[in-house]
């Protein structure tokens, strides 16, 4: 059912003026990102758009979860937005960019496609890239080094309803602090960053793919799965992690030099948004009363 939905996308009609909007103001070597869970109401499908739309890549690497199967088999959900993602995704591989899918323990079922390629987009359980500057980093997702995912799927899947119901919450929160003219906060996230055992898991999570990532040779991982962005040395090895686009709405990009940076796309939204309303304050006070 989920293979039948995503064969679907790729075949259907494309949004009027979707290939007029090629050509982005950002360019750079090459882009991961990672748990877009598309097929779930806390995707923020737009500003992915947005995102897409604007960056330009030679390499594209979609580092697992970004469908979220695990909900589509509890509630059916799949907007017009989603198929437009799915959409841009293969439209980007098929103008050229390199797609590289590496799936996540939501998106599992595209495991059984390894060694496969779906309209340009490659599949493979993990992936070794060298940036320009010539260093070598192991992609994968994560999920391997989730003791929970790994040894209590069940209490994975608990967990995973836990958290959709925080999504839930955290939607109804942000749009009434958007009437009230305030910005958008994520309360799964600062919960995930006060509770001392969820800082624990983060940190025991990157310091065990850092381990991993030495033991291959490598000078450094990226991964996903834990919807925290990151980009720092643990003893020699460059942990990377690209975030999400549920709550923080971060990438990770490689610039021409192979210099590695996160990207937060809602910083930049915010900074745009509040750029044109300057904007438009300064060209009203320039009318003559």
């Amino acid at each position: 059912m989920l293979t039948d939905t995503l064969m679907a996308a790729a075949v259907s009609q494309e949004p009027p003026g979707a290939e007029a909007e090629e050509g982005g103001s950002i360019r750079v070597r090459t882009v991961w990102i990672s748990d877009l869970h598309l097929g779930t109401p806390g995707c923020q499908a737009r500003a992915l758009l947005d995102f897409l739309r604007e960056v330009e890549c030679e390499q594209l690497f979609l580092v697992g979860d970004i469908v979220d199967g695990w909900q589509l088999r509890r509630s059916w959900y799949w907007p017009q937005a989603h198929n437009d993602v799915v959409q841009k995704l293969l439209r980007k591989a098929r103008k050229g960019t390199r797609v590289i899918y590496v799936p996540g323990n939501h998106d599992e079922f595209a495991r059984k496609y390894l060694q496969h390629s779906f309209g340009g987009i490659e599949v493979a359980h993990e992936w070794i890239h060298e940036t320009a500057d010539g260093r070598k980093f192991w992609i994968t997702h994560g999920d391997l080094f989730d003791g929970v995912i790994q040894h209590a799927k069940w209490l994975a899947y608990v967990g995973d309803s836990l958290y959709e119901f925080t999504l839930k919450l955290n939607r109804h929160l942000n749009s009434m602090r958007a009437r009230l003219g305030l910005p958008y906060w994520s309360l799964s996230k600062y919960l995930k960053l006060k509770v001392k055992r969820a800082v624990s898991f983060i940190s025991e999570f990157e310091e065990a793919l850092a381990r991993e990532a030495r033991k291959r040779g490598v000078n450094g991982v990226i991964c996903g799965h834990i919807h925290h962005a990151e980009l720092r040395d643990i003893d020699g090895i460059t942990y990377a992690n690209d975030g999400d686009w549920v709550e923080s709405l971060t990438a990770l990009v490689e610039h021409a030099d192979g210099h590695l940076e996160i990207l937060d796309w809602a910083e930049r939204q915010r900074s745009g948004a509040e750029q044109d309303a300057a904007q438009a304050l300064a060209a009203a006070m320039r009318q003559p009363a």
